[in-house]
């Protein structure tokens, strides 16, 4: 395992072509509770740059299978014809679509959540991190944030990444793979640990 500094990612990220017209996209995937929401705002505060939060774009919990179709219509496509991208917040306590969100054309975005480094999103990506954790401290994390009832909801969910991730092979397509759960001592606000 590697130490990387953040601020070695920002640099490296801002040397990588824009490929979402003139927006470059970092997308942070993985697994549920992996961490990804977390590294997303440490490198979002760096770069000065927006997130799209993959949670704001899922119609519900069991709409993963759609989310990289809306990123793409919604957020992607848009900004690669030079015009603004925009999406719709969803409300998960309402189970349903709420208010519109502008992102304007950013010179970087962040995307960060399961599907958003898919295949569909990928032509438009200037980096693709993939974090990984163990699966319990993953639920634990889930569990810790949502609440013990959403125990049933968080196991459809991992249902739903087996099948997005054995057909997308997104942690294999991924330019850093990042240690969610590190054994090594390092600190997180400044640096991440790349695994192998």
């Amino acid at each position: 395992m590697t130490l990387l500094a953040l601020d070695a990612l920002a640099t490296s990220h801002r040397t990588a072509p824009p490929r979402a017209g003139r927006t470059q996209v970092l997308a942070i995937d993985g697994r549920g509770g992996s961490g990804k929401s977390t590294l997303a705002g440490r490198i979002a505060a760096l770069l000065d740059a927006p997130v799209v939060h993959m949670d704001d774009l899922y119609p519900g919990w069991d709409g993963l299978a759609e989310a990289a179709s809306l990123l793409q219509r919604w957020v992607l496509g848009p900004l690669s014809r030079g015009e603004p991208g925009r999406y719709r917040r969803y409300d998960w306590e309402r189970d349903a679509y709420g208010e519109w969100v502008d992102l304007s054309q950013p010179d970087t975005l962040v995307v960060e959540g399961c599907a958003s480094g898919s295949r569909l999103a990928a032509p438009y990506l200037s980096l693709l991190l993939w974090v990984e954790a163990s699966r319990e401290t993953r639920l634990r994390r889930g569990l810790e944030r949502d609440g013990e009832a959403y125990g049933p909801h968080w196991e459809r969910w991992a249902a739903q990444e087996d099948v997005l991730f054995a057909a997308e092979g997104t942690r294999d397509r991924a330019d850093l793979r990042v240690d969610g759960d590190p054994s090594i001592p390092h600190d997180p606000r400044s640096h991440i640990v790349l695994l192998p």
